[in-house]
């Protein structure tokens, strides 16, 4: 059974911290790979990314796998999310082997964050490390094939998407050769996520059945944006994080080559995309639970995969524009989709 998200890929787990209230409104999510780790890649196409141990990553570098993922708020502040996790898979003593004692290892915990300083109402009210080792134990502590709340949580949680809430959101699939695909993705865009003219989301345009708002409902909710836009006063400064993932035998140059492509979902979603204060960042993860395929036999067998990641990021912002709730506190004002349309069918 399929839960429709990124732990759909056997022994992948999520979890979130979500810190609101008090002048917060942010948080911190984890992918959590099965133990020995799952082989890693990232693209940054953003122009002002905020990462940490992106680099370890590149296929031409020594680390290969990775135990986890730390997706959070906080801007550079927030990075300091992912010493709690390290400092949780040390415990566990899982991380690269640097010593004869099994307690000898470094986990290497690539992360990146987005910008919701401020959204909340106090500027210095970030991630900690604190906030990372609580995502993590609520990702070890999730059942396999657990579903991942989605919406205002973790990391989503002082998301924005143009004057839109932003938050989490995920998605799955099958393809005919049994390999699974997945993403999970946090969408915080300077762009937007809506057709102006017509009110229709941009990722619904691109397949299925889309059902149009009526003219009057359409206006009524652009009123509403440029109003709340008015009193929002901190600047577009944000950013799109995405974790792909697939039970596929993945090289890392393959998972790279994934990381890359999954970027097309991000654009065919949010427009524009990939601004310089955006910090738009992919990683792939493959747990190579399952053969790609005999590359001699079938040298493109990766491409069924490789569109996949794109399309299920697209359905993935769709579906966390569409779980955002509103926000209107001390920190600005941003109504939701659903708040703004109401739920209509046609949805990915």
């Amino acid at each position: 059974m399929t839960v429709d998200a990124l732990t759909d890929v056997m022994g992948l787990r999520v979890g979130h911290a979500t810190r609101v209230g008090d002048g917060r409104l942010t948080g911190t999510t984890v992918v959590l790979a099965p133990e020995g780790g799952a082989v890693a890649a990232v693209d940054v196409r953003g122009g002002g990314p905020g990462t940490k141990e992106t680099d370890a990553l590149d296929p031409r570098n020594v680390v290969r796998k990775v135990e986890a993922v730390v997706l959070t708020g906080g801007s550079a502040y927030g990075l300091d999310a992912a010493s709690g996790v390290m400092a949780w898979l040390e415990e566990q003593r899982r991380g690269v082997r640097v010593g004869a004692d099994p307690a000898h290892v470094v986990p290497v915990v690539p992360a990146a964050c987005v910008f919701d300083l401020g959204r909340g109402g106090d500027f210095r009210a970030r991630p900690d490390a604190a906030t990372g080792r609580a995502a993590v134990e609520a990702a070890a502590a999730s059942p396999p094939g657990a579903p991942v709340p989605q919406g205002c949580v973790g990391a989503g949680t002082g998301a924005v998407v143009g004057a839109l809430k932003g938050g989490v959101g995920t998605a799955s699939t099958v393809l005919d050769t049994g390999v699974t695909v997945a993403a999970l993705v946090v969408v915080n865009a300077v762009g937007s996520a809506v057709d102006p003219e017509t009110g229709v989301l941009y990722g619904e345009l691109s397949g299925g059945r889309v059902v149009y708002p009526e003219p009057r409902v359409h206006e009524a909710a652009r009123r509403r944006v440029a109003e709340s836009a008015a009193r929002n006063a901190l600047p577009p400064l944000n950013t799109t994080l995405a974790v792909v993932a697939t039970d596929a035998d993945l090289s890392k140059a393959q998972a790279q080559k994934l990381a890359g492509t999954a970027h097309d979902g991000i654009a065919r979603a949010v427009r524009p995309v990939h601004l310089l204060n955006d910090g738009d960042t992919v990683f792939a993860l493959a747990t190579g639970a399952r053969p790609l395929g005999d590359h001699d036999e079938d040298p493109l067998a990766l491409n069924a995969v490789l569109a996949a990641g794109a399309d299920l990021v697209t359905r993935a912002i769709v579906r966390a524009v569409r779980a955002a709730e509103p926000v209107d506190g001390p920190g600005g004002a941003w109504p939701s989709y659903e708040e703004l349309y109401g739920a209509r069918s046609g949805r990915p």
